[in-house]
């Protein structure tokens, strides 16, 4: 036997390496609930200053991600979730404390407490999809969004749960409470191993071994798979060496770059996180109820996600990524534009079927792009770029979730509902188009026989302008 005993259990591996996943979403979903109080303990008028405070946080992830990535494949994948697991801790807190009337000190606290945010996006399904087995990577890897959605969802019910305190307490104590589940990963990440393949890259054989042993059925299938990282290793070695931030988009690269960082992107511009930063002041704008009264909607959305976040463990290995993809998007953009056109037809429908619609989208959402970006981000991208392309979709996809969360109250202020809306469902459709064309099935396939599929395919583009 390979492993004299089992220390570490598999299931506490993949448990506290997804756990990061809690993080930001918590913090995703904690801002929901905390600015309506927040606006009204600061007087915050200005839709701009709404924007920017609500979105800072997506724009210092855009920072960490790429930084996270890069810094993943010098010092392990283990050390940099531990550091973003105190960076979070320390300015969740500092959030806390903000001095009154302090927009510009929450700003820059929360676009530092992005950093850490943005690493954990990048670095969880990188881990999760190097220490999952091919066969069982989509199921495993969708551990963290159901860890994403968890947090939001616990973020949401704190939120309605501490809608009694006093305004100036309330949203404090929503953005404070962050603090806890980082001091949760950060005691169950100091007992989890390194990544097999970064121990296989820096010489540690004998480590990545005893880590395979752990997690793999039996020796044969832990000789096999090292095999296959050391093959594709030495592939890297001398890649490596070659390797920029333009290697990306080079010829052998290019195809699964591009498919990897555009699924990233339309993701977020998609507009999901419109609906989770702003559902309040949606049904708010709705409904002339006051947004501090619209709590329990977000707790309706988290819901609907943790069930579609395990809907889609259910069904990870059933469906092709391809085909979850298309219909996700295929029903997120009609849930979007249904309502819209509805709205032209009927000024006098009911407001609320605009937020049934919004619920059958982040039901689909949930178990189709929710979930499945991760997935590809984690495995599409070939071994010697794996840390940069990762980080820059990572990157990317943190440009639209701050995009969104900055221009949302802008757009709504100076258009209908309706149009704002319909404007998401035309980029829905768009993704939908984008996967059917530009994006490669990856179900089932290894980390290695993704990359051949990227080689052969741009061997193919190069043929065929010739």
């Amino acid at each position: 036997m390979i492993a004299e005993k089992k220390k570490i259990s598999s299931g506490f591996i993949y448990f506290f390496g997804s756990f990061g996943g809690i993080l930001f979403g918590y913090d995703i979903g904690v801002m929901t609930g905390a600015l309506p109080f927040l606006e009204k303990d600061w007087n915050l008028t200005n839709a701009l200053i709404v924007g920017c405070i609500t979105s800072a946080v997506m724009f210092g992830a855009i920072f960490g991600g790429a930084v996270a990535g890069q810094l993943s494949d010098r010092f392990g994948r283990r050390k940099m979730i531990l550091v973003s697991a105190v960076v979070f801790a320390v300015f969740a807190i500092l959030s806390m404390v903000a001095p009154n009337n302090g927009s510009i000190y929450l700003i820059i606290v929360r676009t530092l407490l992005g950093l850490a945010v943005g690493a954990a996006s990048a670095l969880v399904p990188a881990y999760m999809s190097e220490m999952a087995p091919a066969n069982a990577r989509g199921s495993l890897s969708g551990l963290n969004q159901t860890m994403i959605v968890s947090g939001m969802l616990l973020s949401y019910i704190m939120d309605f749960l501490l809608k009694g305190l006093p305004q100036s307490w309330g949203w404090r104590i929503m953005l404070g409470l962050a603090a806890v589940p980082a001091l949760i990963l950060l005691g169950g990440v100091l007992r989890l191993p390194e990544s097999p393949r970064f121990l296989i890259k820096n010489g540690k054989e004998a480590e990545a071994k005893q880590v395979l042993s752990w997690i793999r059925k039996n020796d044969q299938e832990v000789e096999a798979e090292i095999d296959d990282i050391k093959s594709a290793s030495k592939k890297e070695n001398i890649a490596t060496e070659k390797t920029t931030w333009g290697s990306l988009f080079s010829g052998k690269y290019r195809y699964l770059v591009i498919a990897g960082v555009g699924v990233a992107a339309f993701q977020q511009f998609q507009g999901a996180n419109a609906i989770f930063y702003y559902i309040p002041l949606i049904v708010q704008k709705l409904t002339g109820s006051a947004a501090s009264s619209a709590l329990m909607w977000p707790i309706v959305q988290g819901v609907i996600l943790v069930i579609g976040s395990l809907v889609y463990i259910a069904i990870a290995e059933k469906c092709k990524r391809r085909t979850l993809l298309i219909l996700g998007g295929t029903v997120m953009g009609l849930s979007f534009l249904l309502p819209s056109i509805l709205n032209v037809l009927d000024p006098q429908i009911n407001p609320m079927t605009t937020v049934v619609f919004l619920c059958i989208y982040v039901a689909f959402y949930s178990f189709t792009w929710a979930p499945l970006t991760w997935v590809l981000v984690g495995e599409i991208f070939p071994l010697a770029i794996r840390g940069r392309a990762s980080g820059l979709a990572s990157s990317v996809n943190w440009i639209g979730s701050w995009a969104v969360g900055l221009l949302f109250p802008l757009m709504t202020a100076s258009m209908p509902q309706e149009i704002v809306f319909a404007i998401f469902g035309v980029i829905c459709i768009l993704g939908v188009l984008f996967v059917k064309f530009f994006v490669p099935e990856t179900k089932g396939y290894t980390l290695e026989q993704i990359e051949t599929i990227g080689m052969n395919h741009s061997k193919k583009v190069v043929k065929e302008v010739k």
